[in-house]
């Protein structure tokens, strides 16, 4: 596996916590950013001053963690949202421009309008902040001949990092990677960002496809958890980068699960069980085809391995599609021996329940079909016996 240069954003306490319903508090943001922290995520979003000052205190709280990641507020292009942010004590900053038409014209301004603000704010940012970071907000509806001119400008202005945001999800992944590799040409001595959210399921495919089209960096939030239907998901991009890319992440994933969970409870918003990566299901089985090869070999039908996340590997879920493989192995794991042919007359009466009740069999549900077919199993033995000594 090869090392990767590309650079994880986090924004789970920032655009995560915008999703609809969710509010951290502080107690709840101090323990996120520290476990983002000892996972290795080099920076993190961590709030928006001009919210208020209860917001401040909450980032002053988190640079006071003194944790060895890059902390960055994030700020619409206004003089007081900046100086707001640097009040807080930060040193680096993103400052968000929109840049489509449709963003434009909803505020009453013109793309004229958000040059002359580049430069403005830029200007501005940089007398106060170390590391300066600009986005072209709803990027992925803006003309590309204007976006262009937008990214070359900013480049030129001396920011550190250009981020295209695909603000609605638009973008699909063969879209994300040539446009990265087009604006690759503008954007130096800048690097580019990928922000993509989820509306069509597409931002962590399309957070993929811009880093191998030359993103630098790549922002994501703990669960995919965002405006709407989300961002693309942290940990999805994590793993995708070991094993679709070959590529370490610099992310410990081992804590991949118990960051999801963290976030989850913190935000009131349950994992669903099939999750890519840490979903309760993911690492179950319950097709009788399956579980056969499974039980010789796990990466049969698994990609990588629960321990990989510090997970544990569950044993095979038992329902209609179970064969008499998963059946044996799980009354053994219950401490129960017996025979193939036991486990095969199970199955009718396991396909019955399971279908009756729309799910998988507890265990003690298996135990009382075991024995009920062992007494079938008895009377089958006993009856012919009787019938030839009533002859």
């Amino acid at each position: 596996m090869s090392d990767s240069r590309v650079r994880i954003i986090d924004c789970t306490l920032r655009d995560g916590e915008q999703a609809p319903g969710v509010a951290f508090c502080r107690a709840e943001k101090l323990t996120i950013a520290q476990a983002l922290s000892n996972a290795g995520v080099p920076e993190l979003e961590c709030g928006i001053a001009a919210m208020g000052e209860a917001e401040c205190e909450d980032i002053r709280a988190m640079i006071g963690l003194g944790l060895p990641t890059r902390l960055t507020g994030w700020s619409r292009a206004h003089h007081t949202d900046i100086d707001a942010t640097a009040a807080c004590g930060l040193d680096s900053i993103h400052v968000a421009i929109p840049t489509s038409a449709i963003q434009l014209t909803a505020l009453g301004k013109t793309q004229d309008w958000a040059m002359r603000v580049l430069q403005d704010v830029v200007h501005h940012a940089c007398q106060r902040f170390s590391w300066v970071s600009v986005g072209a907000q709803d990027a992925t509806r803006t003309s590309p001949e204007f976006l262009h001119e937008f990214v070359h400008a900013a480049a030129s202005l001396g920011v550190h990092r250009i981020r295209i945001a695909d603000t609605v999800g638009i973008w699909n992944p063969l879209q994300t990677a040539a446009a990265i590799h087009n604006l690759g040409a503008f954007a130096s001595p800048a690097t580019l960002e990928f922000h993509g959210h989820n509306d069509l399921g597409m931002a962590t495919a399309n957070a993929i496809a811009a880093m191998q089209a030359g993103a630098a960096s790549i922002s994501a939030t703990v669960t995919g958890i965002g405006e709407r239907a989300g961002n693309a998901a942290l940990e999805q991009i994590a793993m995708a980068m070991r094993h679709s890319l070959g590529l370490d992440p610099g992310i410990d994933c081992h804590a991949l699960q118990g960051l999801c969970e963290l976030v989850a409870r913190a935000a009131d918003r349950p994992i669903p069980a099939s999750q890519p990566i840490t979903g309760e299901a993911i690492f179950q089985h319950e097709s009788g085809i399956h579980c056969h090869s499974l039980s010789r070999d796990r990466q049969s039908y698994e990609l990588f391995s629960a321990a990989e996340l510090g997970r544990v590997a569950p044993e095979f879920v038992i329902g209609r599609h179970s064969g008499s493989e998963s059946v044996l192995q799980l009354l053994s794991q219950l401490g129960i021996t017996t025979t193939r042919t036991v486990a095969s007359r199970m199955l009718p009466e396991i396909r019955r329940r399971s279908v009756l009740k729309k799910s998988s069999l507890s265990h003690q549900e298996l135990i009382q079909i075991f024995r009920g077919t062992l007494a079938t199993l008895r009377e089958d033995v006993i009856a012919p016996e009787a019938t030839r000594a009533a002859g």
